[in-house]
């Protein structure tokens, strides 16, 4: 079942004169638990495809279905709530707090949607111990390490239980060791029925995940379903079931 559904979306600037196509014409369905990774260099338009789909901006031509709803002329308002509510984000520099305690930096967005203190508690210290770091809630982020950090920063993408979550180069300020734990824990989300969308220029980053859309000059030049070839593995990792 399809989560999303792009259909000849583009996304028109013009500046200095010039028209620039950040995204022409791309038409993708995500379904419900996929893992996705989103490829492409600098300029490619996939930060723009990650804007859009994460209700950030709006395409200029086009239509997007998220959850069965219609959003690619919501209002500003509206694409705020649809974010508090169905979407979480996950970046490159964590983007914690550092006056914060690892908890109130998980309570975060609950804040934001109006849940009380008790509620924001409870949850915030469920998925700490999804991810392994309820025991570090009173901590303050320059107590822990970058891996740490970034499971807090997944933490806090997972509180208000989304639909779907970006990460954008979620291991590019990681080490390798590392970064492979963290994409583990993705494709752990991923097999609990949560959509994962990660967007990096990494092609060994890309190659772990099941399914890598490509994005050259704003178009969707290519999409590989690697479970269809076998080839969907973590190194050392199980296949997917």
């Amino acid at each position: 079942m399809a989560l999303v559904e792009l259909r000849n979306v583009s996304k028109i600037y013009t500046l200095g004169g010039e028209t620039i196509r950040a995204l022409d014409d791309v038409s993708l369905d995500i379904g419900v638990g996929e893992f996705v990774s989103v490829i492409g260099p600098s300029g490619s338009g996939k930060s723009t495809l990650m804007h859009i789909l994460g209700c950030l901006d709006s395409p200029t031509h086009g239509t997007i279905k998220l959850d069965d709803r219609m959003i690619h002329d919501a209002s500003s308002r509206e694409l705020a709530q649809i974010r508090n509510r169905k979407i979480g984000f996950v970046f490159q520099f964590f983007n914690l707090l550092p006056k914060m305690t690892v908890l109130q930096n998980v309570e975060l967005p609950m804040v934001y949607a109006g849940i009380g203190g008790r509620e924001r508690r409870e949850r915030s210290m469920e998925v700490l111990k999804l991810v392994n770091l309820d025991n570090r809630a009173k901590h303050r982020p320059n107590q822990l390490s970058g891996g740490q950090q970034q499971r807090v920063a997944i933490a806090r993408a997972l509180v208000n239980n989304p639909k779907i979550v970006f990460a954008d180069e979620p291991t590019g300020n990681l080490v390798s060791h590392t970064g492979e734990a963290i994409l583990e824990l993705f494709r752990s989300l991923s097999s609990q029925g949560r959509t994962i969308i990660l967007v990096t220029h990494d092609p060994e980053i890309a190659a772990v995940t099941p399914r890598r859309i490509e994005i050259r000059d704003g178009k969707a030049a290519l999409e590989v379903d690697r479970r269809l070839a076998g080839l969907d593995r973590l190194p050392g990792a199980a296949a997917v079931p």
